[in-house]
């Protein structure tokens, strides 16, 4: 699987402390990190094949102030897709309107007949990629029918809709900025925290200190704007349970057996 983690911000902010001990988790996610910063300057995306803890880009990055009001970082152990660059997290989309859309995601999509014709479509490999096309063709055909952009709270049912039909026996560990809204949602117990404080709130695969850390929202998709939550989804009853046979065959088609 992978590790998740996203912070939105009322304020700029330091996100070194929690970075490093994020990416020190890399020794059981060893196949890729990636870092999506967003703040007055222009969006920057970073990711690399390598292990975070053993790549010195990451260790020159972390050595001085990483400084933004909203950010997504990711460490990938590979179930689908291949080590390759192209399939590391984050992935970043644009829909008609010029809204840019990334998303980072901790899980697996075992059953989902919409994502199929994504796989000719995608740059890399993952059901993850798929999973952002997904949304940006939904967004694009919300807004067709409207004939404009969507709001916020259109933008925020369109992605509570996928969500909750795509939970049913998958895992959908995640978290996605659109520029205004960060998303996130987790249906695996115990896979996703949150801590709040007066800079905003921080989501996490695993706590990453010893206090003011709580379970996310379970099995309901929330939307937060500079760290205050403003949408709350709907509460779909789609728990996913782990199965270590549910596994076998990905393995198997990513192993060429």
């Amino acid at each position: 699987m992978c590790e998740i983690y996203g912070f939105s911000g009322n304020r700029e902010k330091e996100l070194n402390t929690d970075l490093r001990e994020f990416y020190s988790h890399a020794n059981e996610h060893p196949n890729g990190w990636g870092l999506a910063l967003f703040g007055r300057q222009e969006t920057q995306i970073m990711r690399e094949t390598k292990r975070a803890d053993q790549s010195e880009y990451l260790h020159e990055l972390l050595s001085e102030p990483i400084v933004a009001k909203t950010a997504l970082a990711h460490i990938r152990l590979a179930t689908i897709g291949n080590v390759e660059y192209e399939n590391c997290h984050p992935f970043v989309g644009t829909d008609n309107s010029g809204r840019s859309w990334t998303l980072i995601h901790n899980g697996t999509v075992f059953e989902n007949d919409r994502l199929n014709k994504y796989v000719f479509l995608q740059k890399g490999e993952t059901d993850s990629e798929r999973i952002l096309l997904y949304i940006l063709d939904s967004i694009n055909e919300a807004s067709a029918k409207l004939g404009r952009p969507l709001n916020a709270e259109e933008r925020f049912r369109v992605i509570d809709g996928i969500v909750s039909s795509s939970s049913p026996k998958n895992k959908l560990n995640l978290l996605i900025d659109d520029g205004e809204i960060m998303y996130a949602h987790t249906n695996f117990r115990d896979s996703l925290y949150l801590r709040k404080d007066g800079s905003g709130v921080t989501f996490s695969t695993q706590p990453l200190s010893e206090t003011g850390w709580q379970p996310a929202p379970f099995m309901t998709l929330t939307g937060w704007r500079e760290g205050e939550q403003i949408f709350t989804g709907t509460t779909h009853h789609n728990e996913y349970f782990f199965n270590a046979d549910s596994y076998k065959p990905l393995y198997m088609a990513y192993s060429g057996l």
